[in-house]
């Protein structure tokens, strides 16, 4: 495993293999979610793995402390060398190497409508930056594959979208499935900020999306559904929700009790003054 900071060291790595090329992108901080997603492109036959490492500027927000993300690059390299399969290169570039002429005073509005509801309403323009550094890796490293975990699901739905319209689909998107502690609690490099009650009280979260799915399956209307959950999770002591909505999976547009078809659960909830996000997909069949 080779690790590099410049597009030149990429380059003259890139021209050195003929192997089917999968990206994983992240923003360092790396978890077992993180190590699951590695996993799945070193399965890929014929691959040579990149997993980059970069503190996107562009998508945090005026009320997110970007110089207070954690940068623990040592750290991150020592838990991609305990796999027992490595990622061949760790692309981990400095601001300078992506954003060569500054950092940019406006963004091309790549996210749309998409991009201002749930997670964009919390976070204005974040969706943009993420986009606009992800559409920077795909044209830097051109993959063939790239992997993101399917937690982040308004993120894969926004990268997926952008796949068809700027690389006319020439980059195939995995979809990892969400890794999850024994309690059901999603991981996430936000949970080393819960308290020890925090983490063992968080995983209601999950169980209350189960909840849902279990309630429409055995036919109840998705809007009581949704209803029961939403006042179980708002009666939470030291939470605040902030969304908890079923959309078409293929539209992120939310549905109603009339919808047939594949639908992503989601959730966010500010947990010990934790924001926390989650999601399960589920089908919505015509009653028996």
């Amino acid at each position: 495993m080779k690790v590099i900071t410049t597009v030149a060291e990429l380059q003259e790595m890139l021209q050195t293999t003929n192997k089917n090329v999968v990206l994983v992108p992240t923003m360092g901080a790396l978890h077992e979610g993180h190590l699951s997603l590695v996993k799945l492109a070193t399965s890929q036959e014929n691959s040579f793995v990149i997993v980059s490492i970069f503190v996107n500027p562009t998508q945090f927000g005026k009320n997110e402390d970007f110089d207070k993300y954690p940068r623990i690059l040592d750290a991150d390299i020592e838990q991609l060398n305990s796999l027992e399969v490595l990622p061949d290169v760790v692309f981990a570039p400095v601001t300078a190497e992506v954003y060569p002429e500054g950092l940019p005073e406006r963004l091309e509005p790549r996210a749309g409508a998409v991009g201002s509801v749930f997670e964009g309403v919390a976070r204005p323009g974040h969706f943009d930056g993420m986009l606009h550094v992800v559409s920077w890796f795909f044209r830097t490293v051109k993959p063939k594959i790239a992997v993101f975990g399917a937690k982040d699901a308004q993120q894969l739905y926004l990268i997926r979208r952008m796949v068809h319209r700027e690389f006319a689909d020439a980059i195939t998107i995995i979809e990892a499935p969400t890794v999850r502690a024994a309690s059901g609690l999603a991981l996430s490099s936000r949970n080393r900020f819960l308290s020890e009650m925090g983490q063992a009280t968080a995983p209601i979260i999950y169980a209350n999306l189960k909840f849902v799915e279990v309630e429409i399956m055995l036919g109840e209307k998705p809007s009581v559904a949704l209803a029961r959950a939403r006042a179980a999770l708002e009666g939470l002591a030291l939470a605040k929700l902030d969304y908890l909505a079923l959309v078409d999976k293929s539209s992120f547009k939310p549905i109603d009790d009339s919808f047939q078809g594949e639908v992503i659960l989601l959730v966010a909830i500010v947990y010990e003054g934790v924001r926390l996000i989650d999601n399960i997909t589920f089908t919505i069949q015509e009653p028996a």
